[in-house]
């Protein structure tokens, strides 16, 4: 079981090779590396033997998984409405493996997600694949979701605000989650995997906004929103 997660951490995780500190490239540069590094970059992670999972921490998979999936829902609904490289290239790109690389712990687990009420139920793959779009099973999640979409729906501008909004949320989530994961190996590792990746995906909105002529960026948005000190 621990040689199987490690395996698909390895090598279809979403380990992101950062960009460096004097890299000049834009909006494009960004979002291909935002979701394209994990061809060529993985991080190699130690074989683990899985803990037993408190109910919180069987939650922070449960909400996760959920708003990985808000992420590559909101993406692809909003491209339809204003095509970007930065939605589209990250819903299909990294959410879908983000989705992936949580819902392969949660097997692992042989946890049911989407009746967060009862852990005892099976984890069932069909279940959660055939979730239909903007639909969660945690109605925090699905809440967010509506008022997002609405937003984003005003301009493009604003669908790659709710990019940056979406991002900043999901690293606080996950700062949140990886403290409560304690000495889990497994949960820590997985939910470091999806903070890199969302540092790179805040960054590929961020640059998209430049692009258009948003010189701040993200941090055009309210202050909490503004985070130059995210690893770039």
């Amino acid at each position: 079981m621990e040689n199987r997660l490690k395996s698909f951490l390895f090598m279809g995780s979403v380990a992101l090779a950062m960009v460096g500190c004097g890299s000049s490239g834009g909006a494009e540069s960004r979002t291909q590396n935002a979701t394209t590094n994990n061809d060529t970059t993985a991080m190699a992670l130690d074989t683990q033997i899985l803990e037993p999972l408190t109910a919180e921490q069987k939650y922070s998979l449960s909400y996760m998984w959920h708003e990985e999936k808000l992420a590559k829902d909101l993406y692809l609904e909003l491209n339809k409405l204003y095509p970007s490289n930065q939605l589209e290239n990250i819903a299909n790109n990294s959410e879908v493996q983000h989705i992936a690389l949580v819902q392969n712990l949660v097997e692992q687990y042989d946890i049911n997600i989407t009746n967060i009420a009862n852990y005892e139920i099976n984890y069932s793959s069909e279940e959660l694949n055939n979730m239909p779009v903007g639909k969660f099973a945690v109605p925090e999640i699905e809440s967010l979701y509506n008022l997002l979409y609405d937003k984003g729906s005003l301009s493009k501008q604003s669908s790659l605000e709710v990019g940056c909004i979406v991002e900043v949320t999901d690293i606080n989530d996950l700062d949140k989650y990886i403290a409560i994961a304690d000495t889990n190996q497994a949960l820590v590792d997985t939910f470091t995997l999806l903070r890199a990746g969302s540092y790179e995906h805040y960054w590929a909105f961020d640059a998209g906004l430049k692009s258009m002529g948003v010189g701040n960026g993200c941090c055009a948005l309210r202050s909490e929103y503004c985070h130059p000190e995210y690893p770039q």
